[in-house]
C-alpha cells in the first residue's frame, strides 16, 4: 500500500482539492470532516495505518490546536501538517509548540505540499528507527516499536501482548530472519519484568560440551580451563526473562538438565554443592518444527510440553507483502543517515522486485539488501541498478516506456516517482491475471463490419490493457491514464471487474 495521509478539514471542497493532489502524487488519502472523528480514528485499531495527518487549525468543536493536544497525551507519535487560511505567526508558533511538524497556507500548492509531506515521514521514519534502538538497549521494547501493517502480523502481535500480561512459557516459531527476537523483547518490554535483565543465548552457537556451563555457570576449578567462577544465563536473568533462541538445536543431554531447572526454579552450576533459586521467565524460539522432532526422537517431548505452553507462530515476510513498504521506508532512513547520504525516494520499478521477490531470508536479508542499495546509490534515488543480485532472480518484464520525471522533484498527473515516504505495492495482481494478455501494441478502431467502434468500448479495452500491461499496480494505471484512482475505480466497476478487485485486495491485505 502507499503512504496512507488523513485529510481532517471541515471544507469539503478543500477536502476533495487536497485528495486529488495526494491521490495523484501516489498516496493513499483518507479525508474526515471533524476532529473529533480524526480522533476516533487515530486511538483506534486503524490508528497505526495512518502514515501523516494534514490538519486543518480551524474547525467547530474541537480546532486542530485541540486535536494536536489530545493526541500528546494519547502519546500517539503520527506525523501532523497543520494547514490554515490564516497563516499569522502566532498560529504557527501555536501548532509548532502543540507538536505539528510543519505549517502549510491555504491553498497549499502541489510543490509545497509534496515536500512538507517528503520530509515529515521521512523525518518519522527515523525518529522511529532511533526509538527502537534506544528501546531495545534498554530493554523496553514494547509492541508498537514493531514496524507492520500486516493483519497475518497483527495477529501474531496480539497474541503476544496477551502474554506479556503473565509469566506463561512462551514459544515462538517462525522462519529465520522474522523478527522472532524482536517479539520475544517486545513481550519482556511490555511486561512487569521490563526492569530487570532480557538475557539472550543462542542455543545453536553453544559447544555441547560447554552448553551446562553457559546456561547453570560453574565453580572455579570444576574442569579443565575454569580458572574462575561463572554465574550462567539462568542466574544472570533471575528476575527478567531468558530468550532461548533455536531452542531445537539443543543437544539432549542438556535439554533434561533444562527441564529440571524450568520445572524446579533452581540451577545447580557445575561443580557446585547446592542448587541455586533463581526466578526467570522463558521466552523461547525456533525456526524448526518440534513436533517432527519429538516424533523423530531428537527432541524431549516431556521438555516440548513445558516449553510449548503458549505458541506463537510469526508469518514470513512472502505472507506479509503489506509490511514492504513500511520496513523499506525505514531501512532506508536509517541506513541514509548512517552512511550519511541523502535518499529522496526509490522508484517503482525497484519496489516492484522488492515486492516480486520470494525473500527467503525475510526480514533480515531484505535489511541487508536496502543496507547493499543504499551504499551502491549515486544519486538520491534508489532504482533497479541498485538491486542488481534481486533483479537476476526475477523473470524479465517487458521494458516500459522511460520516464520523464527521473529528475523532477514533484511528479505531475501522468509521471510520478514515488517518493521514500509514499513506497507503494498494490496487490491488484487477480485483475491483471483476469484479463486477456496484450497480443500487440495496438487498438483496431474497426468493428468486424468496417464501422468505427464506439468510445466506450475503445476505453473499455485500453483500461483493460493498462492493467495487464503495467500488471495490477493501480497507481500506476492511473497516473498512466492521467485519470484519478477513484475514478479508475468507477470504471472497473461499469466493466464488471469490481468483485475481482475486492478479492485481490483480500488477498493483498491478507498477506
Amino acid at each position: 500500500m502507499s503512504g496512507r495521509i488523513l485529510i481532517v478539514d471541515d471544507d469539503p471542497v478543500q477536502c476533495r482539492i487536497l485528495e486529488g493532489m495526494l491521490q495523484k502524487s501516489g498516496y493513499e488519502a483518507v479525508t474526515l470532516n471533524n476532529g473529533d472523528a480524526a480522533l476516533g480514528l487515530l486511538t483506534g485499531s486503524d490508528g497505526a495505518r495512518i502514515d501523516c495527518v494534514i490538519l486543518d487549525l480551524v474547525m467547530p468543536n474541537l480546532d486542530g490546536l485541540g486535536v494536536l493536544a489530545r493526541l500528546r497525551q494519547a502519546a500517539i507519535n503520527v506525523p501532523v501538517i497543520v494547514q490554515t487560511a490564516h497563516g499569522g505567526i502566532d498560529n504557527v508558533v501555536s501548532a509548532m509548540r502543540a507538536g505539528a511538524i510543519d505549517f502549510v497556507v491555504k491553498p497549499a500548492g502541489v510543490e509545497r505540499l509534496q515536500v512538507s509531506l517528503r520530509n515529515a515521514l521521512n523525518t518519522s521514519a527515523l525518529e522511529g528507527e532511533l526509538q527502537r534502538i534506544k528501546h531495545s538497549r534498554s530493554g523496553t521494547l514494547g509492541f508498537n516499536d514493531i514496524i507492520t501493517k500486516s493483519p497475518a502480523m497483527q495477529s501474531a502481535l496480539r497474541m503476544a501482548e496477551k502474554a506479556a500480561t503473565s509469566n506463561i512459557p512462551v514459544l515462538i516459531s517462525g522462519e529465520s530472519g522474522v523478527g522472532k527476537e524482536l517479539i520475544a523483547r517486545a513481550i519482556h518490554g511490555s511486561s512487569d519484568r521490563r526492569a530487570k535483565p532480557f538475557v539472550a543465548v543462542n542455543c545453536g552457537a553453544m559447544p555441547e560440551n560447554l552448553v551446562e556451563s553457559i546456561l547453570f555457570g560453574h565453580e572455579k576449578g570444576s574442569f579443565t580451563g575454569a580458572t574462575e567462577r561463572h554465574t550462567g544465563k539462568f542466574i544472570e536473568a533471575s528476575g527478567g526473562t531468558l530468550f532461548l533462541d533455536e531452542v531445537g538445536e539443543l543437544p539432549l543431554a542438556a535439554q533434561v538438565k533444562l527441564l529440571r531447572a524450568i520445572q524446579e526454579g533452581e540451577v545447580e552450576p557445575v561443580g557446585g554443592r547446592k542448587p541455586i533459586k533463581v526466578d526467570v521467565r522463558i521466552v523461547s524460539a525456533t525456526n524448526r518444527d518440534l513436533i517432527a522432532d519429538v516424533k523423530a526422537g531428537r527432541f524431549r517431548e516431556d521438555l516440548f510440553y513445558r516449553l510449548h505452553v503458549f505458541p506463537i507462530t510469526v508469518p514470513p515476510l512472502r505472507e506479509r507483502l503489506a509490511d514492504i513498504p513500511a520496513l523499506t521506508r525505514h531501512f532506508l532512513a536509517r541506513f541514509a543517515a548512517e552512511e550519511g547520504k541523502r535518499i529522496r525516494l526509490i522508484t517503482p520499478e525497484a519496489l516492484h522486485i522488492l515486492s516480486t521477490f520470494r525473500w527467503p531470508g525475510n526480514i533480515r536479508q531484505l535489511e541487508n539488501t536496502l543496507f547493499r542499495a543504499v551504499v551502491l546509490a549515486e544519486s538520491d534515488t534508489i532504482g533497479l541498478s541498485e538491486f542488481p543480485q534481486i533483479a537476476a532472480q526475477i523473470p524479465a518484464q517487458p521494458e516500459a516506456a522511460p520516464r520523464e520525471s527521473e529528475q523532477p522533484l514533484v511528479p505531475d498527473e501522468s509521471h510520478a516517482e514515488l517518493p521514500l515516504a509514499a513506497l507503494e505495492i498494490e496487490p491488484h495482481g487477480a485483475i491483471a491475471a483476469s484479463l486477456p494478455a496484450p497480443a500487440v501494441n495496438a487498438l483496431p478502431l474497426l468493428d468486424a463490419a468496417g464501422e468505427v467502434r464506439p468510445l466506450e468500448e475503445l476505453e473499455t479495452e485500453l483500461i483493460r490493457y493498462a492493467i495487464t500491461h503495467y500488471r495490477g499496480q493501480m497507481s500506476e494505471v492511473a497516473r498512466r491514464l492521467q485519470i484519478g484512482r477513484s475514478t479508475l475505480y468507477r470504471k472497473l466497476e461499469a466493466l464488471g471487474l469490481n468483485t475481482e478487485q475486492d478479492e485481490a485486495d483480500s488477498e493483498g491485505v491478507a498477506r
